[in-house]
């Protein structure tokens, strides 16, 4: 387990605030000691069985809390670390956002301009050069696509399913028109990237590396396994702690495929906060609303019903990010989640304060809503949209 305490100075007003280097500043304003966090945490994991945890926390937008818990590999109790490789799932999704978000902002590419346009033919007609993700045959036939936008693909309004493979017949198709109603979809952001890399001639890994990766010092982050991983990667456990098979043939895909560390999405996180990467106009545009969200549940049979469960927090999607409100202000979330791994993170940008969890556990979801109350004082986060059901530790 590795933790650094960093004790540094803030400029307001043009006074020196000093911050606490032992403590960090919840929501409601009160603290919370590195030693109640760490005693919390590890209580929190033992109870639930989680096996791996990294965890950062940010005060004023700077982390301020990183650190590490249990094992990257259970059976052999070889420790997480801040630097160890994780898979991010869809956390791949805010960063490609963002990339766009850069795109719009170079006048590269406009937000609602359909993506077909983009190109010289219809994208049906194009040779897939991936295993299956752009293969776009089956729209041949589609009146809708091509009114699809890059606005529509971030938003999950595209109309698209979360994957071709949900399907009865695996193939792609629009399923309701484009721009009516949020439906999450990896697929969207998909054909956003393939739209991208045909109209730029560039990979999605080249792109990254360019505007986001290298910039930021992001060393160990990829859309690609890379053979430099093999050195410290974690393995995703089941629920009982076997270990899941470690995918490291994917094919570089927007919305599911990002590698990387506590250390390198938390300088992501950072950049964000302080508009290094996108200026605060740009940044506002991402975090503005785009379609108000009312479903019971983001996934399964419950998402086809409606509530008025989260009205009190606005829960809706920006681009590329889910968002809320909070009496303290916009709460900026997103998740991840796949075999052996599930994340989330949520930033605050008013107050300068977030979190991101990372975790190679199949359990780890089940301590989420318990995390984010003990350690930021988020209980705006709809963790029941989000099918974070805690465990039950009544007996405890």
């Amino acid at each position: 387990m590795k933790i650094k305490n960093i004790l540094f100075f803030l400029l307001f007003s043009g006074s020196s605030v000093i911050i606490n280097a032992q403590s960090i500043t919840r929501l409601d304003k009160s603290r919370a000691s590195f030693e109640f966090l760490d005693l919390t945490i590890h209580s929190l994991m033992k109870k639930a069985h989680v096996h791996g945890m990294a965890i950062s926390i940010f005060n004023n937008n700077i982390p301020v809390y990183t650190k590490t818990f249990g094992y990257k590999k259970l059976d052999t109790k070889d420790s997480l670390e801040t630097n160890t490789n994780i898979y991010g799932a869809s956390l791949s999704k805010s960063l490609f956002a963002t990339l766009v978000m850069m795109l719009v902002e170079d006048g590269i590419i406009d937000l609602d301009k359909p993506l077909q346009e983009y190109l010289p033919r219809p994208v049906y007609e194009y040779t897939p050069e991936t295993k299956w993700h752009d293969d776009f045959s089956s729209l041949k036939n589609d009146s809708n696509y091509h009114k699809i936008t890059a606005r529509m693909c971030l938003a999950h309004t595209a109309g698209f399913p979360n994957w071709r493979w949900f399907e009865e017949d695996q193939k792609l198709k629009v399923k309701f028109p484009p721009g009516t109603k949020y439906n999450y979809s990896g697929e969207g952001m998909v054909y956003l990237q393939v739209v991208l890399e045909k109209m730029l001639g560039r990979s999605l890994e080249d792109l990254m590396k360019e505007k986001i990766f290298d910039p930021l010092g992001m060393k160990n982050s990829s859309y690609t396994w890379q053979p430099a991983f093999e050195n410290n990667f974690s393995y995703g456990h089941t629920i009982n702690g076997e270990l899941y098979k470690k995918d490291k043939d994917n094919e570089a895909r927007s919305a599911s495929t990002l590698e990387t560390t506590l250390d390198d999405y938390t300088l992501f996180l950072k950049a964000i906060l302080n508009f290094e990467l996108l200026n605060p106009t740009t940044t506002s545009e991402m975090f503005r609303p785009q379609v108000r969200i009312n479903t019971i549940q983001q996934f399964g049979p419950l998402s086809l019903k409606n509530s008025t469960t989260n009205d009190n927090i606005q829960l809706s999607y920006g681009l590329g990010w889910g968002l809320l409100q909070s009496p303290y202000g916009k709460g900026a979330f997103k998740e991840g989640h796949g075999d052996g791994f599930q994340h989330y993170s949520i930033i605050f940008p008013d107050t300068g304060i977030g979190i991101l969890i990372m975790s190679n556990s199949d359990n780890a979801e089940s301590i989420f809503k318990y995390l984010l109350e003990e350690t930021i004082g988020d209980v705006y986060t709809p963790w029941y949209w989000e099918n974070y059901i805690p465990f039950d530790h009544s007996s405890d």
